[in-house]
């Protein structure tokens, strides 16, 4: 029996099947309506998924682009040894995916077909997002953008990202670092015409939401990228939002609209304006319900997407349908494919 093979049974690979919460029931996934983008997925940093078999199941879920970030500091050289070194690796998981994906075929499993969308299939479309994260902010030297510019040349990447601000309790960098860190990356991506990907958290129980308003300062000065600007991970509320939207950025949503408490997220998704929505999973951080507590992976964007188009129809801002197709139309055109 080959490896492929054997990684195959290991997926419990059964129609309908691609996930089980922790007691074991099936988690029937949401029948997509137009194809699926996961537009931040760490694809680098799983700890129980095997990267290869993620990118199997995500393309039977109906993933049809997936952007996974990659840090010229946190991943090279720690990681991977140099910027050539990561992209053999992503190459050699894509070919392994492409191997198990037919052998998934054969068992049966197909990918849901998307008639009248043209969607190229999942593993001729993933693509890469460089950048710094803001806990590396203090190791953004010449290197570090060397490195990051060498990324960037690949004809997988499609955007600078993630980088921004963040004055949460696990970093460290002070909030000056982090700003020169932030233009620093934003120059590069003017210069290169790239779309940015942003992460900005702010201190808990900030009620003036400083990490924001600095973010959004920035890019009043340095300029929104004329070829787009995301908020990843958006966390926020609708106020928040909105000075964004204002700006012309787009809004990525992930797994934490799903969580039960999680209200003011689902009232930014329903009154984000339509052209600027996006999907995401951050994976593998804050796998949606009702896998919440798993460890996230890009098929799990079918719940994210799912829920937004809910919270929309329910509110008679757009039917689902119309949700599922802009979240597909605003991904291929934020990333210029």
């Amino acid at each position: 029996m080959s490896e492929e093979q054997i990684a195959l049974d290991d997926l419990m690979l059964t129609d309908g099947e691609l996930f089980h919460d922790r007691k074991g029931a099936v988690c029937d996934l949401p029948r997509p309506l137009a194809p699926l983008a996961d537009t931040h997925g760490h694809l680098t940093s799983f700890r129980a998924h095997d990267p290869a078999m993620a990118l199997v199941r995500a393309a039977l879920a109906g993933v049809r682009l997936l952007v996974v970030p990659v840090d010229p500091v946190s991943d090279i050289p720690r990681k991977w040894e140099s910027v050539g070194a990561f992209n053999s690796w992503l190459e050699g998981q894509i070919d392994l995916a492409r191997v198990c994906l037919v052998e998934a075929r054969e068992m049966g499993l197909t990918p849901p077909v998307f008639e009248g969308y043209d969607a190229p299939e999942l593993l001729d479309n993933v693509r890469i997002v460089a950048g710094v994260h803001p806990y590396g902010s203090a190791e953004v030297d010449d290197a570090a953008i060397e490195r990051l510019r060498e990324l960037l040349a690949s004809p997988r990447a499609v955007g600078v990202g993630e980088f921004g601000l963040d004055y949460g309790p696990y970093n460290k960098v002070a909030p000056d670092v982090q700003e020169a860190a932030f233009r620093r990356q934003l120059r590069v991506a003017h210069e290169l015409e790239l779309p940015v990907e942003l992460h900005i958290r702010d201190a808990a129980v900030d009620v003036r939401a400083n990490a924001h308003r600095l973010a959004a300062r920035v890019l009043r000065e340095e300029g929104v990228p004329g070829s787009g600007c995301d908020l990843h991970c958006f966390t926020s509320d609708l106020k928040v939002m909105e000075d964004f939207t204002r700006l012309g950025c787009h809004v990525a949503f992930g797994g934490a609209i799903t969580f039960t408490r999680s209200d003011d997220i689902r009232e930014a998704a329903t009154y984000c304006p339509e052209r600027y929505l996006l999907t995401e999973t951050d994976s593998p951080y804050m796998a949606p319900v009702p896998l919440r507590g798993e460890e996230c992976e890009p098929a799990m964007v079918a719940f994210t997407a799912a829920r937004i188009a809910d919270v929309r129809e329910a509110a008679g801002r757009s039917g689902r349908q119309s949700t599922y197709d802009a979240l597909w139309k605003n991904a291929c055109s934020f990333f210029g494919l």
